[in-house]
């Protein structure tokens, strides 16, 4: 994949464009299932779930007379598990759940990949992708696979809270970055190193380092990627 598909995904500015790029680009990868969720656990109140994708509507009518949801073992995994995994009818054997891929295996849920990430505040953005077709038999092509699923569920969990969650969109009305915060973020949008930061800004590469660091806790986010990405959606720089 490309590294403009990722930050496509990742500057989605609202949910339906979210949505469109995370469809197209699975598609690209040969999967005709995409559903994306982000879910938030608060403390003393009901949790927020959140869903996209494009569930084909027979499965959803079908699911709601499905018994035994509880044991699925891709649900079980997305509970315990930060890292990618596979499924496939095995899976389902394995964990004596073989009634279940018999279910979902008519609409297309045949084999896929899943993950979820976890986030401070409660937060968990949980991606999936699957298809009909079994997944590559080589070692290297399915590696590939998982590596760039990851890769995009990394730059798509800041986006998901953003636009799936409108009451998380506004920034705090006390949020600001300093002058300098704005300078290495800017610097850092251009492709520069923090060495070549500091050399420009006159300065260390500890102390470029030490703005950058406060700027993506400013920002509630844990990649300088997508910290440039929010600051500059919001107009910060």
């Amino acid at each position: 994949m490309r590294h403009q598909d990722y930050l496509d995904v990742a500057a989605s500015r609202d949910k339906a464009t979210f949505e469109q790029r995370l469809l197209r680009f699975a598609q690209n990868m040969d999967f005709g299932i995409v559903s994306a969720a982000l879910a938030v656990d608060q403390p003393g109140e009901k949790p927020l779930f959140v869903m996209i994708g494009n569930t084909p509507q027979g499965f959803v009518e079908a699911s709601r007379s499905f018994a035994g949801v509880q044991r699925d073992p891709v649900l079980k995994r997305l509970k315990s598990m930060s890292t990618p995994f596979v499924y496939d009818q095995s899976l389902y054997v394995e964990e004596d759940a073989a009634d279940l891929w018999e279910e979902q295996a008519p609409f297309g849920y045949r084999t896929g990949i899943s993950m979820a990430l976890h986030m401070p505040a409660g937060r968990h953005f949980l991606l999936g992708v699957d298809r009909e077709e079994p997944l590559p038999a080589e070692d290297s092509a399915l590696t590939r696979l998982l590596a760039d699923l990851q890769l995009l569920a990394v730059y798509a969990q800041e986006t998901a809270v953003r636009v799936l969650l409108p009451e998380a969109t506004p920034l705090s009305p006390q949020l600001h970055l300093t002058t300098r915060e704005r300078e290495v973020l800017q610097w850092t949008r251009e492709g520069k190193s923090a060495w070549a930061v500091g050399q420009i800004l006159s300065m260390s590469e500890h102390t470029v380092n030490y703005h950058l660091r406060n700027a993506m806790r400013k920002l509630g986010v844990s990649s300088k990627h997508i910290a440039i990405l929010k600051a500059t959606s919001f107009g910060l720089i």
